[in-house]
């Protein structure tokens, strides 16, 4: 039964479509409307 779980859990799963934005996800970078913010503005924050 565990078999089965982990075998349709795989199936499921997402692959990452872009893995050069990881790095950025990590490093908290701000993104508004899937564009990423370079330079947010002071009145933003």
């Amino acid at each position: 039964m565990a078999f089965k779980l982990i075998e349709s859990a795989q199936t499921r799963q997402r692959a990452v479509n872009a893995p050069q934005l990881v790095a950025l996800v990590q490093a908290s970078a701000t993104f508004v409307n899937d564009n990423l913010v370079e330079r947010p503005d002071e009145e933003a924050t």
